[in-house]
């Protein structure tokens, strides 16, 4: 089983920088299996219970949360001119090394991914996996079954680029202002572009699954959590390369 420097699981799940974190430990505030240790370099697995001060810390190899991340921010990590996802987290997730998978643009709502697992995140933004994505969508101008079959072939966007195909339909007919999307690619603004070649416009967009992962309902715009052990499933389900 894999070991790791105490100091270093403590930064790692926010605690404080390497610095902080050692000076609680040489200051013994910091158990190992009920051990006080005051070694910052004790290698330490994740079947060892360890204790922050009065906390017994919760340790996985890697994290995985949602957001609903809110329209007034872009997708990345930082930005000298606008907010980002990041400026959402608090402090200690914000110190996790936390990163979000792929992107939504930026007056995009809705599913976004954070991870610490660098290999389900290439999984799900890879092209040549196709992980279908989901999108609640308003649309300016009815949604005709003509439009339905153009995604169907794909479309050509505004710099000649042909989209793979997509899948769009209208759920209430009564209604054919709004769209469910389905996606396996992602590229830059791509459901608004897609719609703007058939002459309409995207006026609200919302991103409500991805691959077996939907977004809970009950999150508030910038509201995140982390996952619970069957999302965590349902995330990893049909990845072979991590299972």
């Amino acid at each position: 089983m894999t070991k790791e420097r105490l100091d270093k699981i403590l930064g790692n799940l926010g605690l404080g920088s390497r610095s902080d974190v050692k000076k609680d430990i040489y200051q013994g505030n910091v158990k190992v299996n009920e051990r006080v240790i005051k070694d910052p370099g004790f290698k330490v697995s994740l079947s060892d219970i360890v204790t922050y001060y009065d906390e017994t810390l919760i340790r996985k190899e890697f994290y995985y949360f949602m957001m609903n991340k809110a329209p007034d921010c872009i997708t990345a990590t930082e930005d000298p001119r606008e907010k980002t996802v990041m400026d959402y987290l608090n402090d200690r997730h914000k110190n996790m090394n936390l990163f979000p998978v792929g992107r939504l643009d930026k007056e995009t709502e809705g599913l976004l991914l954070f991870t610490t697992d660098g290999t389900l995140a290439h999984y799900y933004t890879s092209p040549k996996h196709f992980v279908e994505k989901e999108y609640y969508a308003e649309i300016s101008l009815p949604v005709t079954s003509d439009d339905i079959k153009k995604f169907e072939t794909g479309i050509e966007l505004d710099d000649g680029y042909k989209t793979l195909p997509a899948r769009l339909a209208v759920p209430d007919l009564a209604n054919p202002h709004i769209a469910t999307v389905w996606l396996k690619e992602g590229k830059y603004r791509q459901i608004r572009r897609m719609f703007q070649s058939l002459g309409k416009e995207v006026l609200y967009l919302k991103r409500v699954k991805m691959g077996n992962l939907e977004l809970d309902q009950n999150l508030e715009l910038g509201g995140y959590r982390e996952l619970t052990e069957e999302e965590e499933k349902l995330l990893k389900t049909k990845l072979p390369i991590i299972q």
